[in-house]
C-alpha cells in the first residue's frame, strides 16, 4: 500500500486531480481495462507493453480508491483538489479498506493464501461486471451490498495478488541462490 501511495501522490504532483472529471462508470471502466489486461497476459503467457502485471493491481488499488473518494464527494464540483485534502481522503480509504482486509482475513483463515492470482484476478472480474451492473441500475439493489463495498473487495483482493506475487519472485530467488551454492 505504501508504492500504492507514493505512485498516487507522484501522479497527483504530476496530474493534478485531473481524474475528477470522470465519472464513476468511467472509473469501474478503468478498472475493468487493467482487470481484463491482466487476465490477457496471463492466458498468453506474454506481453507487448512494458508495465508489468503488478503495476496494473497497483492501477486497479489506486482507481478503486479514486472511486471511493468520488463517491464521498459526489456533491463537491471541485475538478481540483488540494494534494493535503486528496491525500487525507486516499488515507482514509485505504485505512477503511485495510480494516475490513483484516476482519475479513481473520474471518477467513487467510484463504487467500492459497487461491491462484488467476482466481483472484477472474473474482475482480467478476467483482467489475457486479458493479457495472448496479450502476446500470441506478445503484438501486435488492439484497446486495453497494458499489463501494465492491471498490474495497478489489482493493483487498489487488493487495493478496501483489502479496502473493512478491512471494512467488522471493521463494524463486531463494532457488535460483540455492541451486547456484549446490553448483
Amino acid at each position: 500500500m505504501v508504492t500504492c501511495r507514493q505512485l498516487f501522490d507522484q501522479k497527483n504532483k504530476d496530474y493534478g486531480t485531473s481524474w475528477r472529471i470522470l465519472r464513476l462508470p468511467s472509473i469501474t471502466d478503468q478498472i475493468y481495462i487493467k482487470a481484463q489486461r491482466i487476465r490477457t497476459i496471463q492466458d498468453k503467457g506474454s506481453q507487448m507493453v512494458g508495465d508489468d502485471i503488478a503495476s496494473e493491481f497497483i492501477g486497479i488499488i489506486n482507481y478503486s480508491l479514486m472511486a471511493l473518494i468520488q463517491i464521498q464527494l459526489r456533491n463537491d464540483e471541485r475538478l481540483e483538489l488540494p494534494l493535503r485534502e486528496v491525500t487525507e481522503y486516499y488515507q482514509k480509504h485505504s485505512e477503511v479498506s485495510q480494516q475490513l482486509l483484516n476482519r475479513k482475513n481473520h474471518d477467513y483463515g487467510e484463504a487467500w493464501r492459497v487461491m491462484r492470482i488467476t482466481s483472484i484476478t477472474d473474482i475482480i472480474l467478476m467483482k467489475l461486471l457486479r458493479i457495472k451492473r448496479i450502476e446500470d441500475n441506478q445503484g438501486k439493489t435488492l439484497v446486495s451490498e453497494g458499489i463501494d463495498a465492491g471498490y474495497k473487495d478489489m482493493i483487498n483482493y489487488s493487495v493478496f495478488a501483489l502479496i502473493l506475487m512478491m512471494e512467488q519472485n522471493q521463494n524463486q530467488s531463494n532457488s535460483k541462490a540455492t541451486a547456484q551454492d549446490q553448483n
